[in-house]
């Protein structure tokens, strides 16, 4: 961490340290403090903002870009979480959303592919009246309520999706390695083939494994992977309806009643799938105070 990183990071939290809570009044202390450490940031990244006030075109706005780069130099100390990023990285993009902002209210878009459509930048926050009488800026207009909602909701269904691929990819290789295991245990208790024992060989060649139930095992564990996914993808009546067979939908229902029993064991010996399903200890109830015998006989 450089000096002006350090003494960055010092000033933010001087200035935060002195922001009253919520509810309460800032004491003239306070104040003094808070100011004398924006100042001391805003000088600083002085040669930050003289940057960026260049490169966004607004040496003819010198004073509102000045300004408008304090306000997201403050925006910026409200925001900040000293756990995600450092001052000095967070702050860059808070000036530089406040410059475009100003440089869209100051000129219009010079883009030869706007200029070609004569574009005009319209501000989020103008305020327009309705034929009612009722005045509504574009921003209020475009809020979506239910975005969050949909957004958590979106994130919970690709985790979820996400963690099933992978307890059942973790099932199929168990099957697998079962199965195999299986496989070269049946193959040593054949009598070794003519004329393998001579001379030292390896366990593997003087007992392979047939290569038959080697393809049968893998169109078995197939079978059983379309049938976990199908059972978990879908619903009870789309099963029912996706299988005219009876004993075809009975066998599906046992090979996913299995399966579920082994990926849950498989879930809690697996790390990575342990640590998201242990549940938080709940606190332990206080014992009841046993009352002595001779306050009880009274």
């Amino acid at each position: 961490m450089s000096k002006i990183t350090a003494a960055l990071e010092a000033a933010v939290a001087t200035v935060i340290a002195a922001t009253p809570a919520e509810g309460e009044r800032q004491t003239n202390r306070q104040r003094v403090e808070s100011e004398r450490a924006f100042a001391t940031i805003l000088k600083l990244i002085a040669p930050r903002i003289r940057h960026f006030i260049r490169q966004y075109g607004l040496l003819a706005h010198w004073e509102d870009a000045e300004q408008v780069c304090a306000i997201g130099v403050h925006r910026a100390i409200q925001a900040y979480n000293p756990e995600k990023a450092q001052f000095t990285t967070f702050v860059n993009w808070q000036i530089r959303g406040e410059l475009q902002g100003l440089r869209f209210r100051l000129m219009t878009d010079q883009r030869p592919s706007a200029k070609r459509v004569a574009a005009t930048t319209v501000s989020l926050h103008a305020v327009s009246t309705t034929g009612e009488g009722e005045e509504n800026s574009l921003e209020s207009m475009l809020l979506d309520e239910e975005s969050l909602e949909r957004t958590e909701s979106g994130a919970s269904s690709y985790m979820a999706d996400t963690t099933r691929t992978r307890l059942v990819s973790e099932y199929v290789e168990h099957l697998r390695t079962v199965g195999m295991d299986q496989l070269k245990r049946r193959a040593r208790t054949r009598a070794p083939a003519a004329g393998t024992t001579t001379g030292p060989r390896l366990r593997s060649d003087l007992y392979p494994v047939d290569p038959t139930e080697v393809r049968a095992l893998e169109e078995r564990i197939a079978t059983h992977r379309e049938a976990i996914e199908r059972r978990l993808s879908l619903s009870e009546e789309e099963n029912a309806v996706s299988m005219i067979d009876d004993a075809a939908r009975e066998r599906s229902r046992q090979v996913a009643k299995r399966a579920a029993v082994a990926i849950a064991e498989l879930a809690q010996r697996t790390p990575r799938f342990a640590d998201g399903l242990r549940s938080p200890a709940l606190p332990a109830r206080p014992r009841a105070i046993a009352k002595p015998a001779d306050a009880a006989a009274r």
